[in-house]
């Protein structure tokens, strides 16, 4: 029997969770994990579940493209925030018969967009919702929706999935198993990013231009910021794949109205969601080059097993361990929506100077 959440890689518990869950589902799910790891997917792929009778392909079809009648999207108003006008028009809406289905699904893919303001009007729906009504919120942490918001939803938590389990799933999709190996292991336990980045050949280059940050670091300042603009410069190639698709989108749409000015900002949150996961990614391989540092000089095992052992003795075990801290706070810093070349050029500063 065709499942469905075939072809979602990873994240077998949960999927078999929700599927045990479709039967009598929660009044309100929130999907929390790291970016790209498919928490979006899997949502949709419930709603789904939730929507449409077992062997249904069109219906499946259906939902997938958006296009069922008793799944509604809410997406953010424009770049940046849900508001509290769309929190109005869901709870209107909510409270309707549904048009084809059992039940209605409310999918916020961007929930953590949604303003303090919003969530307090979708408060009492998420309270006493209609017994045919399902909210799906999908944020990269319950921190980012007010307490009283996620204290109503049954968190279910997505994490990184094993490199082993997505270079697999590329190969059976028919990338070649070098490539394969090298997008899941640049793109960190997150397919969706591995996805984007199985057809790009320079995935390579970007790993290696991030692991070659600790013999490039100087100490002088205008060096840091010259790295750090070639880093996130490096990262515009992989986005080629996105491009496209946005593009082909677009090609389809009509060239205005409403409907066009919110594809176009869905575009652009898209763009900057992948631009943030590709710096965290290349952060996390620079992470990972002073994790190696020091596990080789204990004779542990390292990741990069392409690194060259004198790599790795270039610095001290104690100081690769904070330098290796300092990486990852950096991810903090994009998190707070610090500039990209900013954060990366004080990084460097920092590193080349720490004892």
């Amino acid at each position: 029997m065709v499942s469905a959440f075939d072809g979602v890689i990873g994240h077998r518990q949960v999927l078999a969770m929700l599927e045990e869950d479709a039967a009598r589902p929660a009044q309100a799910y929130l999907f929390a994990g790291p970016s790209s790891v498919g928490k979006a997917t899997v949502a949709r792929r419930f709603a789904a579940l939730l929507l449409c009778d077992a062997g249904d392909r069109g219906c499946v079809r259906r939902v997938a493209a958006g296009v069922h009648p008793d799944l509604i999207g809410v997406e953010p108003d424009g770049r940046t925030s849900l508001t509290v006008e769309q929190a109005r028009r869901t709870v209107a809406r909510a409270v309707l018969a549904p048009v084809e289905a059992a039940r209605k699904v409310f999918l916020f893919e961007e929930a953590g967009l949604m303003t303090d303001d919003a969530a307090n009007t979708l408060l009492k729906t998420l309270e006493e919702p209609t017994p045919t009504t399902v909210f799906l919120l999908v944020a990269e942490s319950e921190d980012e929706l007010p307490p009283t918001v996620a204290s109503r939803c049954r968190s279910v938590f997505f994490g990184r999935v094993p490199d082993g389990e997505i270079t697999a799933a590329l190969v059976n999709a028919g990338i070649d198993a070098e490539q394969a190996a090298r997008a899941a292991a640049t793109a960190g336990g997150r397919p969706g990013l591995a996805e984007m980045l199985a057809t790009r050949p320079e995935v390579a280059a970007y790993r290696a231009a991030w692991l070659g940050v600790p013999a490039r670091l100087t100490g002088r300042p205008g060096e840091a910021f010259l790295l750090a603009a070639e880093l996130v410069e490096a990262a515009e190639p992989l986005l080629a794949g996105l491009t496209e698709r946005q593009q082909a989108e677009a090609d389809r749409a009509d060239d205005e109205g409403p409907a066009a000015r919110a594809m176009r900002d869905r575009h652009d949150r898209e763009r900057r969601r992948a631009l943030a996961a590709l710096h965290v990614t290349g952060l996390e391989i620079l992470a990972s080059w002073y994790r190696d540092a020091a596990a080789a000089q204990f004779g542990a095992p390292v990741r990069n097993r392409d690194l060259a052992p004198a790599q790795l003795t270039t610095v001290s075990p104690a100081a690769a361990v904070g330098r290796a801290s300092r990486v990852l706070q950096t991810i903090d810093s994009l998190d707070a929506n610090q500039r990209p070349e900013l954060a990366l050029a004080a990084l460097f500063s920092d590193l080349a100077t720490s004892s």
